[in-house]
């Protein structure tokens, strides 16, 4: 079904990304990268669909070669962390054939980018039919009307004129100058710095410190360019990518629409996914569990408890909700979900306590990992300047000789100690060499970030438990009026679907199919503890006893006190009576 998702990133030097390489990813091509003189080959990348350069007026036509417009973008660009370009990576409806994709993208491009002086560059992937989408790159510096670059930002002197400042670049400066304002120069001025026009400097014999004028820190940026990397536009794109993926569907007769708004802002209750990525999805094929796609299930899962309680909601209300059946069975479906939810919550809990220990014994490990490495570097070199000086002596120094081989034998013990404890370190991690290692940085950063989603996700199971637990206090109230016995008769009945119907969900929520029995078991007592229903079963068992055993004894008493009364009353007469007799 067609999903709404625009992904926007930037590509940057600061990060290690390259124009040339991306475009080389997104349009499986060969480039070769003149900035830094390395060849990007992804001419064996399959699922290419489509690709096309699209140009504004201005721009030069030699540009329409992928790799004379990506070279172009990094000549221009000459800081080690400038940025290059924008990404948007957008998910195509399946709805859709390949034709009405690349109509319905080069609209989109056209429209929102081409038509505002950006150069993009499209591809259309679709690997396995299930997934298609689109990567655009855009260039981020606006274009003169003759095909050049415009500056992203200019430098701006602060200039003075009548103790009044004001900034000036340097084409604005020539002017200013004729009109009386001076730029400034830092001097020394006591045992202060200060910075003043040369001219009242001079009056003064102040000494300049330095040759480069007053300047603002971060110049002025060039208003296109600051347009383009505000919010707004950001959120513009996002809107205008909705609206013609949606016209594209009515178009084509599909009833399915697409929003960009989030759940939030939708008023809706599920709970949004998180994005897998390629590598996540590559692990679950190789059959191990990936972290991010676990949290994914598990957030489908409680999205599918939400609407089957929607629906659940919505039928109860047609339901006299002051019947024992009604109350019973709403009740005991507030426990069952409480007891999903604080399964859910334990087994948050238990992930991000492993997660956590790995972070902190990883970072530890890797840490002694850096050591050892460095430590191994600078006694390898200290051995080969020995090796060295060794070589280079004369046979006769036989004294300087034999201290030398000794400290060099020195030396290659406690590389061989170190490079052994280097070795269990890099064991440790499941690694096979040093090559290996490289990937450890990335895992544990990896892990970092799973404990963030997993903090998030606990925090949203906490508030769904809250919610149910206010559901319950409202249902008790309504019971109020009602019977205690009866309607506890009515949900002990109902438990145990209720409780297989909890085991059922939790298990298909879990990976392998198989439930923590101690979790399990700990989320229903921690329910019940919730609930303030401890012992409730066996309460009720003795509440039965003992109504079962004072009924009989009640009714069974009654006619054994009657005659013991009657028996009682005739004895005292006989004795009134004999005591008359005697008087007499």
């Amino acid at each position: 079904m067609a999903i709404y998702h625009l992904e926007a990133k930037v590509i940057t030097r600061s990060v290690g990304r390259t124009a040339c390489g991306a475009a080389a990813y997104m349009s499986c091509s060969r480039i070769y990268n003149e900035y830094d003189g390395i060849q990007h080959d992804y001419t064996r990348k399959g699922g290419l669909v489509w690709e096309h350069i699209f140009l504004p007026s201005m721009a030069p036509a030699e540009w329409e070669d992928r790799e004379t417009l990506w070279n172009a973008v990094e000549a221009g660009e000459k800081t080690k962390d400038s940025r290059l370009a924008r990404e948007f990576i957008v998910a195509l409806p399946c709805e859709l054939n390949s034709q009405q994709w690349i109509d319905l993208v080069t609209d989109y491009i056209q429209d929102n980018f081409v038509s505002d002086g950006m150069c993009a560059d499209v591809a259309i992937h679709d690997t396995d039919g299930h997934n298609p989408h689109a990567h655009i790159l855009l260039t981020v510096r606006p274009l003169n009307p003759d095909g050049t670059w415009q500056h992203k930002t200019e430098k701006e002197y602060l200039c003075i004129r009548d103790h009044k400042e004001q900034g000036f670049t340097a084409a604005e400066y020539k002017q200013a100058k004729s009109d009386g304002w001076e730029k400034q120069y830092l001097y020394q001025v006591g045992d202060e710095r200060l910075y003043l026009a040369p001219s009242k400097a001079a009056n003064q014999g102040f000494k300049r410190l330095s040759k480069y004028p007053y300047s603002t820190k971060y110049g002025r940026q060039n208003p296109i360019t600051a347009r383009w990397n505000s919010e707004d536009p950001l959120t513009a794109w996002r809107v205008a990518w909705a609206e013609a993926v949606n016209r594209a569907l009515e178009h084509s007769g599909i009833d399915q629409r697409i929003d960009h708004r989030s759940h939030a802002e939708r008023g809706l209750d599920e709970k949004p996914t998180i994005h897998e990525g390629p590598s996540a999805r590559k692990l679950e094929k190789a059959g191990y569990v990936s972290e991010r796609c676990e949290i994914n299930r598990q957030i489908r899962a409680d999205n599918a408890l939400i609407l089957t309680l929607k629906a659940a909601i919505q039928k109860m209300r047609s339901v006299i909700e002051t019947t024992i059946p009604a109350i019973a069975n709403a009740m005991e479906t507030v426990r069952q979900n409480l007891i999903i939810f604080n399964y859910g919550l334990l087994h948050v809990t238990d992930r991000r306590r492993e997660t956590g220990e790995y972070v902190t014994r990883a970072t530890v490990q890797y840490k002694d990992y850096l050591d050892l490495s460095e430590q191994i570097k600078e006694k390898t070199q200290e051995r080969d300047s020995l090796q060295k000086e060794l070589a280079a002596l004369s046979m006769f120094s036989i004294g300087r000789r034999r201290g030398l081989t000794a400290k060099s034998s020195e030396l290659s013990e406690a590389i061989e100690e170190l490079r052994f404890e280097e070795q269990s370190v890099i064991q440790a991690f499941g690694k096979v060499d040093a090559a290996g290692m490289k990937k450890v940085r990335g895992e544990i950063s990896a892990a970092e970030s799973d404990l963030a989603h997993y903090d998030k996700r606990a925090g949203e199971i906490t508030a769904a438990i809250n919610r149910e637990k206010n559901k319950f206090t409202v249902l008790k109230e309504q019971a109020s009026v009602l019977d205690p016995g009866e309607l506890t008769d009515a949900r002990l009945a109902l438990r145990p679907q209720k409780e297989n119907a909890a085991r059922e969900h939790v298990r298909k929520a879990t990976t392998d199919g198989r439930i923590n029995f101690w979790n399990y078991q700990c989320s229903v007592r921690e329910t019940d503890a919730l609930l303030g229903e401890e012992g409730m079963e066996k309460q009720r068992e003795y509440e039965k006893l003992r109504e079962a055993w004072d009924y009989p004894r009640e009714v069974q008493r009654k006619p054994k006190e009657v005659e013991h009364n009657r028996q009682k009353a005739g004895t005292e007469c006989i004795k009134s009576n004999e005591l008359l007799f005697r008087f007499v």
